[in-house]
């Protein structure tokens, strides 16, 4: 018998070739209570899974049992971060002399919560083994997930962070019934295919030639996508300093109006009315500016607001933060670099514009520190650094 959190249309068993991706992101993955055991230990026969040292599952119920049977194999296991939330791994960590009750625990969603490390980008993973739920599968290899796409982007993030290769086996866990003839149609470049299919009563090898994404297919990620998972933000900003195109689905509609008349007039008229006062910041960085409060100016005007920028790493230089700054639109009229103390604090006009920057920021990773932003409590600060807004 199988049991779902959300109904599956009835004509799951005769194949999914005639739904869209609409309707499969309303399921989530199925889980089947009678030989999900089976299906799941069956892993512990796959030569992949004995030579692997690093395995990642997901987190969905159906691959419970895929986790502990990795637990139980003293290998390292990483779990996704829900919707890449709040990063990308979670690495279980089971208390030392962990008995058999505590490694089951450790294979739940409150386990993961409880025994857990954070992994970020630069956390230097490499992952030998993933494991991933499907909705629906086919025998070459073809996989449908729940359409939101998060397996995909976790496996194309691997790729960008050099966490998998080319070679990197890929495994799904499914009832029987789930394995059913998908039409090719259906299926997009950025969607995962499959090595190997395990259910209560079969180990299909797929053989699968399709290949799987080479990274991060930016023009196809949204600015919502890019909100929702913080994490992105960072490995867009990483991208592109290496020179990659990273252009966002949004953008190029946004670039084909760059040229049109009316941009062209609204950018001209733009730089006719720029304030001369910027003009007298080409010695931005150059040095600091000591006061013991903010200006007159900006303090009796009641509205600036200041966001605190903590966990910064030593390695970085203010510089760096500027850059980042400028990156994802959130330049303050004046940042606090405060980088003895490891943190940084940056003024805005009024508290809308902090809170927006509070959220592009969200997720910032920098030197190997995934930044703390948060609106700051104390609003006067020493070490104040103008930053160039035009630059």
């Amino acid at each position: 018998m199988i049991s779902y959190e959300n109904r599956v249309p009835p004509t799951l068993r005769q194949g999914f070739w005639a739904y869209r991706m609409n309707v499969f992101s309303s399921l989530l993955i199925p889980f089947f209570t009678q030989g999900s055991h089976q299906a799941c230990c069956s892993i512990k026969e796959l030569d992949v899974f004995n030579r692997a040292h690093e395995v990642k599952v997901d987190p969905d119920k159906p691959l419970e049992g895929v986790r502990l049977a990795a637990l139980q194999a003293r290998k390292t296991l990483l779990v996704p971060t829900p919707r890449l939330r709040t990063g990308l791994f979670n690495k279980i960590v089971p208390p030392s002399r962990a008995t058999k009750e505590i490694l089951r625990i450790c294979a739940t969603s409150q386990g993961i919560k409880e025994y857990s490390v954070p992994v970020g980008l630069d956390g230097k993973a490499r992952v030998d083994l993933v494991v991933v739920g499907s909705v629906a599968v086919s025998e070459k290899g073809w996989r449908i997930g729940k359409g939101e796409g998060y397996a995909d982007m976790e496996y194309a993030m691997m790729v960008s962070m050099g966490a998998v290769q080319e070679d990197t086996p890929v495994v799904t866990i499914v009832h029987d019934c789930q394995v059913v003839d998908i039409a090719e149609e259906l299926l997009d470049d950025h969607d995962l295919t499959v090595d190997y299919i395990l259910t209560p009563t079969r180990t299909i090898k797929t053989n699968c030639k399709r290949p799987k994404p080479q990274g991060i297919i930016w023009h196809k990620v949204s600015y919502e996508m890019l909100g929702k998972i913080p994490i992105l933000k960072s490995l867009r900003y990483r991208e592109k300093q290496t020179g990659k195109d990273v252009t966002l689905q949004d953008e190029h509609s946004d670039l084909a109006n760059a040229n049109t008349p009316a941009a062209l007039n609204e950018k001209a008229m733009a730089a006719n009315t720029r304030p001369q006062a910027a003009m007298g910041s080409a010695q931005i960085g150059q040095h600091d500016v000591e006061s013991d409060s903010l200006s007159p100016r900006l303090e009796g005007s009641g509205m600036i607001t200041t966001v605190y920028v903590g966990n910064i790493s030593p390695s970085v230089r203010v510089s760096e933060l500027k850059c980042a700054l400028r990156e994802f639109h959130a330049t303050p009229l004046r940042l606090n670099w405060q980088g003895a103390q490891h943190r940084a604090f940056l003024d805005y006009k009024d508290k809308a514009t902090a809170e927006s920057a509070v959220s592009s920021l969200k997720g910032l990773s920098l030197g190997g520190n995934t930044l703390r932003v948060e609106l700051a409590k104390n609003q006067r600060n020493k070490g104040q650094v103008e930053i160039n807004s035009q630059k």
